[in-house]
């Protein structure tokens, strides 16, 4: 085994608490109301989603048990934006928190109205078990440093089975899409994808704590750009606008250099989860949503 090959399989047992922390079972209490300016509408923009719109880790946390963050996208829209807002985003969210509760937070859902004008909903990711596939690659990245064996387990029965989850979860969303129409008839809806996480060659990672096969991480990157294909295609069925999130933030993945990194890796320097927007991320899924708005 080589000296890289060595530094990666000693990463795994290093990182077992890292690993750990993307187990995000939070749930939520109550939703939290940002309002930039006093107007008649109280819900003028519902925010709806997982982790990657709560913000977990992101200061100042004001929903602990969402791991909710007031410097997520959904709040620097609201201020940009100068409207209301009622952020229900909870970590570890799934589709079927839009219609049933989430432990002690009421379904997300119970937040549209008639007279809401704006809904961002960021979903999907926990619906194809991204954590479980992200702590898998992690732990066989030890058993062939240089190779795929994540691909190659998530392939033995013969299909992608991280691809078989993106096609099951599919319709859900739809699902979703028609309970947002027929509680907020009037609203936009604009489906927020998910960033750029991984590089295109795992080869070229430098970050000691992206501890991911060489291999997998081309993979990786194809299953996130097969699950942001798939919410495009339900946000155009539905009559929804799809948010690009990745193309604007490609070259600011888990390994891209300290001060160019957005999304944080295993070990998180700046305040974030592992394999979550950074501060910035956020910053910059909220200026590809305003892009989008201004269209």
């Amino acid at each position: 085994m080589n000296t890289r090959s060595t530094r990666r399989t000693g990463r795994v047992g290093r990182l077992s608490v890292a690993c750990g922390l993307l187990a995000l079972t939070t749930v939520a209490t109550t939703a939290t109301a940002a309002s930039a300016s006093p107007v008649e509408n109280s819900t003028a923009y519902v925010a709806l989603g997982d982790s990657t719109a709560s913000g977990p880790g992101i200061p100042d946390q004001e929903d602990l048990n969402c791991a909710r963050s007031n410097r997520n996208y959904p709040s620097l829209v609201a201020s940009a934006l100068n409207v209301p807002l009622t952020d229900v985003s909870c970590s570890a969210a799934t589709t079927a928190q839009m219609t049933t509760a989430q432990g002690t937070a009421p379904a997300q859902f119970s937040a549209l109205k008639r007279s809401t004008k704006l809904v961002t909903l960021s979903i999907g990711g926990n619906d194809i078990n991204f954590t479980s596939i992200i702590t898998t690659c992690a732990t066989l990245s030890a058993t062939d440093p240089a190779g795929a064996p994540c691909k190659a387990s998530y392939n033995a029965g013969g299909t992608d089975g991280v691809q078989d989850a993106i096609n099951e979860t599919a319709p859900k969303v739809a699902e979703v899409l028609r309970g947002i129409k027929k509680r907020a008839p009037h609203a936009r809806v604009l489906v927020v994808g998910y960033p750029d996480l991984f590089p295109a060659d795992g080869g070229s990672c430098t970050s000691p704590t992206a501890p991911f096969a060489a291999g997998d991480f081309a993979w990786m990157r194809d299953g996130e750009l097969a699950l942001n294909a798939m919410l495009a295609k339900q946000a155009r069925r539905a009559g929804a606008s799809y948010v690009d999130t990745y193309t604007p933030t490609i070259g600011h993945d888990i390994c891209a250099p300290v001060e160019d990194r957005w999304i944080e890796d295993m070990a998180p320097v700046h305040p974030g989860y592992p394999i979550h927007p950074n501060a910035a991320g956020q910053q910059a899924i909220a200026a590809a949503v305003e892009r989008e708005l201004g269209q």
